[in-house]
C-alpha cells in the first residue's frame, strides 16, 4: 500500500493540536480525520480524541451524513486560556486566514 508522505511538521508550533485541527476543519468542513491527521502531522487516533474535546467543550459540532462526517466551528466561543479568553474561535481562525 502506498502511502502519502509526512507534512514537514516542525519539532515545536505556536499553536495547540486542538488549534490545527480546529483551523484544518475551518477550511474543509467535510475533510475526512484522516486528512486532517496529515494536515497536522497527527495520528488519526489524535484527531478523534481532539474532535471529541472540542465537541465536549462546545466548540464543534458533527453531523454524519451517510459514512462521512460534516463539522461546525462554533465561531462565537471565547477561547479557553485567560490570556485569550478575551478572544473567539473566529479571532484566532481569522488571524491564521489564508
Amino acid at each position: 500500500m502506498l502511502t502519502a508522505p509526512e507534512p514537514d511538521v516542525p519539532s515545536w508550533t505556536f499553536l495547540t493540536n486542538h488549534a490545527h485541527v480546529l483551523i484544518a476543519i475551518s477550511r474543509n468542513a467535510d475533510a475526512r480525520q484522516r486528512d486532517i491527521a496529515y494536515a497536522v502531522g497527527i495520528t488519526v487516533g489524535a484527531v478523534q480524541r481532539i474532535i471529541q474535546d472540542l465537541e465536549d467543550g462546545g466548540y464543534l459540532e458533527t453531523e454524519r451524513i451517510g459514512r462521512r462526517n460534516r463539522y461546525r466551528v462554533i465561531a462565537d466561543k471565547p477561547l479557553r486560556h485567560p490570556l485569550e479568553d478575551e478572544h473567539s474561535v473566529e479571532d484566532l481562525i481569522a488571524s491564521v486566514a489564508q
